[in-house]
């Protein structure tokens, strides 16, 4: 956004200058800044921009300015981005003025310009997270000497100003009171003409593509036209201030050309995000998902001389003013809606409320506590203007009982509906205080617990969520339906990680929803790690809320909407929150993954509703497509129960920033998972360092991180547990006799807290003593209204009531099914009894199956962690981090952030010399740690292939079989050839003679064989002296094998049983990876990859005569094979993407193909390259004759596919 200040004097304009942070530009006539970084991306028109430069010349670009003389004496458009607030040949040279600039995320400058937007935006609900100002200072216009006795120490002084959030920007051009002086510069090539040209102020987008290989004038605006136009930029402006100048320059979804505000001082829009109707619950306003609620335009209203007011035009005809009064059509827009209060008596009786007072069916009321619910106004809008409103009811001396404004009644208090802690005390938490206030009462949370007063939870411990997931999808056309499958969720309260399970999620939709984070993203927010004077959603809406949320995804224009319903606490402190999905979602492809950066969301808080807008964007990497780009924008709103009497707690605005999303689908199991790491904080605060709230703490999972100063922190386990905050159990009240149950009643022990339940035959005395029904409005689990039966009886959470004896009969609780699913029942005199069935574990109410025990923390996660806290919990994209796997090792390839420099690693993290590289294509690094086995196994023998020429290839834990049908791959008969569980097979090779394959394992540094016979089990043939071993190359004639050894840069031999081994090589080797025999020659050929001298070289097996036959023109040399019938050495490169022959005396070389992928390993059979690729996970072929791909496999199970030979019947 860029801003021009609603100001008249240069004391007015944002702050500026070194002392506030400001880079100052060099001095001179024709100077750019240095590339200025943005925290985070720009919109300027459609286009996102990282960077941004400012001129001398009174503009701001997101690319590095040309000379001057290609643009400043020239009108728009222009030939590159331009934000131009004053553009003309300014000189600041010899001291004449400075110009500052900075970015921002302070507070109080961007809640100054959400002001002016949403003042002369009144739709736009804008909520900037970032701006960048930019100032010139008392600056001078270009002047030769030859043409003036001296200076004419005219200066001009403006500034600029953008902000923008995930999805739009806004610019504002701030021109003080005599700011300007001269509104034009001469042309420095004017050859003694006397002109000047006035300067040029608007936007430019610069040119842009066009098809393929063309480009055309992008739009552009214009804001001046002539000298009288630039005088016009401090006597006029279009915010409803003289020198105020704002518009919209930027959206993340379409955006045809700028918006200037609506000209003239326009109150602002009132957005209620909800009303009730007649016979809704009157304790939770249904709100209608960002619908205006219609309103009756105000009075006209005056605004400044020269400035057009919004009543002068039609609402078909809205026009915007510009400075040289030139009126320009836009698009329509709806006309601001106007708070208006009815001077005349409301002669309809509106109806009436359960407690009988007298209410509108169109007002916005707190049943809550009998009080009255305000018409909500964000204070960045400004104080409303409300006219004479009438008052209903009540005496002189006396509350009025409403207020009517437009047809809306505000509640008002008496003395005698005031409801007090006396009478309603049981709508509280018993973890929390109630306290009376004038116009009614408010629960607090105690010291330890956190919550809305109605609602409290221990602080630090975990919590958990259960509930029903509903809905139908439209998923690539097809309808899939979800009917209440079970959601469970599992929050580490003290780091703010957010784990959600869906379970039975069939297949389509499990895939198309992994995008779909915001479905578990609520749990997040709701228990996000909470920095200083900031309030996770729990600590405000509690454990009853509503939450709407609407999806549109882009580019699709797909359309999602969820709504999540808390319902209260379950008897075992679970929260329930049932979730109803209904719309379409973009399918996303079997086994895809996908990717989700780390993101910022800020959320607005009002009475009774928290609303959010963001963008997010995903890639979806698949076989089939590759990387595919989406994004959705999320629209989201949150409707609780507020206690209005209280002074508000909760900042208007908090940010909550997501760390880390990932989401995965397993199929086995049907189950849709989301992981989250969450926080909330002040929008645009400082980092903090703390260990407690970066989450990097060692605190248990079930104690609370007290800070101290710096680093330093305390761990306190929460409220019921016990041990020293590193390691805290579970206390058990019952047990340890600290219950409060009371007499004919039995005490449970739930995590972190009991609960007490009456025998058999007794009841509550709260139940069955209470003559009075409850106010409808009230609903809390420690009421008796709504108490659960647990076992047939009463039961309350601690302190329990006296229990008295009833003399019901017997009832079999077991007919209506009370148990899970996964749990037997049996019935007792007065009670049943639930019990969760073999393989699984709970209550018998919620039953889970048994998992293995969490892993410790790798070495790989715990540098990382460090590393995170090392950088201030938010590190730099360049700098350097860890990447583990999902099992916590090391991933084999390293990179600094998301910079191209990478380098390969061992399973200790430790660099392997020779594989550092600073291009586009990543190292071939291999993993050097199994992945994790899953269960059940196949037997780990041998599964013959079909009869005839079979493909095998390596793929990490097993080695396949792809049978060939001439020269095409027959998919339909692959099948696995053998599992080898905890190994991570590269090279491989078959020997004809015994039918017999080849392997090495650099897991478990082997060197194998196996017999193709049914049932043949694997025979390890070397185990000692090896580290990286990959290539391996069978030499049939002379019955000897031959390896690479990557680490110990060795290249060895030995007989096909593993005897008389020998060391052939290890000197002048790196990286060395492929190998390859041709036996009827007796010549060894082999690659080293080293990225910074790789070559091809070769010898004779038995060592003699070695020599570089290739250095020039390679990069990655990954794939070696021999081609027996031209007798020449091929190599697919996945460095220059080449597929390349060359006859063994270095002759004859010539590239077969040009534009590969990322081949890996590669062999030649019947005039047919077959070679395994990483990007496509595949094995493809490609004819020699030809230079065409004719075939491509891509297994059923996804991973990198290593080496690869052919095993024919025919030696």
């Amino acid at each position: 956004m860029l801003l021009l200040l609603k100001s008249n004097t240069v004391g007015d304009v944002f702050p500026y200058g070194t002392l506030h942070g400001d880079a100052a530009l060099q001095e001179g006539d024709d100077e750019t800044s240095k590339v200025l970084v943005l925290t985070k991306p720009m919109y300027f028109y459609e286009a996102s921009f990282r960077n941004l430069y400012v001129a001398t010349n009174g503009i701001i670009s997101t690319q590095d300015l040309p000379m001057e003389k290609q643009y400043v004496d020239d009108g728009f458009p222009t030939d590159f981005p331009v934000i131009a607030p004053f553009l003309a040949d300014l000189d600041t040279s010899g001291g004449q003025g400075e110009i500052y600039y900075r970015q921002t995320e302070s507070p109080g400058i961007l809640n100054r310009v959400a002001s002016e937007v949403n003042q002369g935006f009144p739709d736009a609900r804008f909520n900037p997270t970032h701006a960048f100002i930019a100032t010139w200072d008392n600056v001078g216009a270009y002047e030769e000497a030859s043409r003036h006795a001296g200076p004419s120490g005219k200066r001009n002084t403006f500034q600029a100003v953008l902000a923008y959030d995930e999805t739009d920007t806004y610019a504002l051009f701030l021109y003080p009171e005599d700011g300007l002086n001269f509104f034009g510069t001469r042309p420095k090539e004017s050859y003694n003409v006397e002109i000047e040209l006035p300067a040029r102020v608007g936007f430019s987008r610069g040119e842009v593509s066009f098809f393929i290989f063309s480009r055309q004038e992008g739009p552009h605006y214009s804001v001046t036209s002539n000298e009288q136009s630039v005088k016009n930029l401090y006597q006029k402006g279009n915010a409803g201030v003289p020198g105020v100048w704002l518009f919209h320059i930027g959206n993340s979804f379409s955006f045809d050309n700028v918006i200037p505000a609506a000209a003239g001082s326009l109150l602002p829009t009132v957005h209620l995000f909800g009303h009730e109707t007649h016979g809704q619950h009157p304790g939770l306003p249904q709100v209608q998902s960002y619908e205006d609620v219609p309103r009756t335009p105000g009075p006209p209203h005056h605004p400044p001389e020269g400035v057009a007011g919004p009543g002068e035009h039609s609402l078909s005809e809205t026009r915007r003013l510009r400075p040289d009064g030139d009126v320009r059509g836009q698009s329509p827009e709806p006309e601001p809606a106007i708070l208006e209060a009815y001077p005349h008596r409301v002669e309809s009786s509106p109806p009436h409320a359960p407690d009988g007072h007298v209410v509108s069916v169109e007002e916005e009321v707190d049943f809550d506590s009998g009080g009255k619910e305000d018409i909500s106004w964000p204070k960045f809008l400004g104080s409303p203007v409300l006219p004479r409103a009438r008052l209903v009811g009540g005496t002189s001396g006396e509350k009025p009982s409403a207020v009517h404004l437009q047809g809306h009644s505000i509640i008002q208090y008496s003395t005698d509906n005031r409801e007090t802690c006396q009478r309603f005390r049981q709508q509280c938490s018993h973890n929390a205080d109630c306290a009376d206030y004038s116009t009614g009462f408010c629960c607090h949370c105690r010291a330890g617990f956190f919550g809305n007063g109605r609602h409290c939870l221990p602080n630090g411990a975990p919590q958990r969520v259960n509930g029903k997931v509903s809905g139908t999808m439209m998923v690539g056309g097809t309808p899939v339906e979800l009917n209440a499958v079970d959601l469970h969720a599992y929050i580490v309260v003290g780091d703010g990680r957010a784990y959600t399970a869906i379970s039975e999620v069939p297949e389509p939709v499990g895939w198309a929803l992994m995008p779909v984070a915001p479905i578990g993203g609520l749990f997040g927010w709701l228990f996000a790690l909470q920095l200083p004077n900031s309030h996770n959603g729990f600590a405000v809406a509690g454990a009853d809320f509503t939450r709407h949320a609407d999806i549109i995804f882009h580019p699709g224009n797909q359309r999602l909407s969820i709504v999540q319903t808390a319902k209260g606490m379950s008897p075992e402190n679970y929260l329930s929150v049932d979730t109803h999905i209904q719309g379409s979602v973009p399918f996303v492809p079997p086994d895809a993954t996908v990717e989700m950066e780390p993101f910022k969301e800020v959320y607005q808080y009002y009475p009774s509703v928290v609303t959010s807008t963001s963008v997010h964007e995903f890639r979806v990497v698949s076989a089939e497509s590759g990387a595919q780009s989406i994004s959705y924008q999320l629209r989201q709103n949150i409707t609780y129960r507020d206690c209005r009497h209280a002074p508000r707690a909760a900042p208007e605005t908090q940010q909550l920033t997501v760390e880390r999303v990932l989401a995965m689908y397993v199929r086995e199991e049907r189950i849709l998972r989301y992981a989250i790491t969450n926080r909330i904080g002040p929008v645009g605060g400082p980092e903090l360092v703390n260990p407690c709230y970066s989450g990097s703490h060692e605190c248990d999972t079930t104690a609370q991180c007290l800070p101290g100063e710096g680093q330093a922190y305390q761990c306190q386990c929460a409220t019921g547990y016990g041990g020293d905050g590193r390691n805290c159990y579970d206390v058990d009240e019952c047990a340890e006799g600290l219950s409060s149950c009371g007499s004919h009643s039995e005490c449970e022990n739930l995590q972190g807290s009991y609960r007490c339940r009456c025998e058999a035959g007794y009841e509550l005395e709260t139940a069955s003593r209470l003559t009075t029904p409850p106010p409808l409005h009230t609903h809390t689990h420690t009421q008796v209204s709504s108490l659960q039966a647990i076992s047939g009886r009463a039961s309350l959470p601690h302190a329990c009531p006296m229990c008295l004896f009833t003399l019901e009969p017997d009832v079999d609780e077991c007919l209506s099914h009370p148990c899970h699913g996964h749990a037997t029942c049996a019935n007792t005199r007065g009670s049943f009894e639930c019990h969760c069935q073999p393989g699984y574990y709970g209550n018998g109410f919620q039953c889970h199956p048994l998992t293995p025990t969490r892993r410790p923390e790798s070495v790989c996660e715990r540098w990382r962690a460090s590393l995170i806290e090392h950088y201030g919990g938010q590190p730099d994209p360049r700098q350097y981090l860890p990447q583990c796997d999902t099992t916590g090792h090391f991933n084999p390839v390293q990179c600094y952030g998301d910079s191209s420099y990478c380098w390969c690693v061992d399973k200790d993290g430790r660099e392997i010399p020779g594989t550092r590289s600073h291009d586009a294509v990543k190292p071939a690094c291999l993993p050097t740690a199994a992945p994790h086995t899953v269960r059940p196994l196949p037997r780990p023998d041998v599964t013959p292939p079909p009869s005839g020429t079979v493909l095998l290839y390596a793929q990490g834990q097993q080695i396949g079989a792809l049978p060939l049908n001439g020269t095409r791959m027959d998919k339909e008969r692959s099948s696995v050839l053998l599992a080898l569980h905890g190994s991570v097979v590269v090279g491989i090779d078959y020997d004809c003679r015994e039918n017999r394959v080849y392997w090495t394992d650099l897991s478990g540094r082997t060197i194998s064989r196996a017999s193709l016979e049914k049932g043949a089990e694997a025979e390890v043939l070397i185990n000692t002296d090896l580290n990286s071993v990959e290539g391996i190359a069978v030499d049939e004639a002379r019955r000897r094998m031959f390896w690479v050894d990557s680490t110990l840069d060795k290249i060895e031999t030995a007989n096909l049983d593993g005897s008389n081994r020998q060391v052939l090589f290890n000197t002048d080797l790196v990286n060395p990876r492929p190998i390859v025999v041709d036996s009827s020659s007796g010549m060894l050929f082999w690659t080293d990859w080293n990225r910074e001298s790789p070559k091809i070289e070769r010898s004779t097996v038995e060592g003699h005569n070695r020599r570089v036959l290739v250095r020039e023109g390679i990069g990655l040399p990954n794939a070696l094979t021999y081609d027996p019938t031209t007798h020449q050495l091929c190599w697919a490169d996945a460095g220059t993407k080449r597929l390349e022959c060359i006859s063994p005396d270095g002759t004859g070389r010539r590239v077969i193909h040009s534009n590969l992928n990322y081949p890996f390993s590669m062999v030649f059979y019947a005039n047919h390259f077959y070679y395994t690729d990483w990007r496509r996970d595949g094995i493809i072929s490609l004819s020699r004759s030809t230079s065409q791909f004719t075939d491509e496999y891509l297994p059923d199970q996804r991973s990198h596919l290593y080496g690869i030979t052919v095993a024919s019947p025919v030696c």
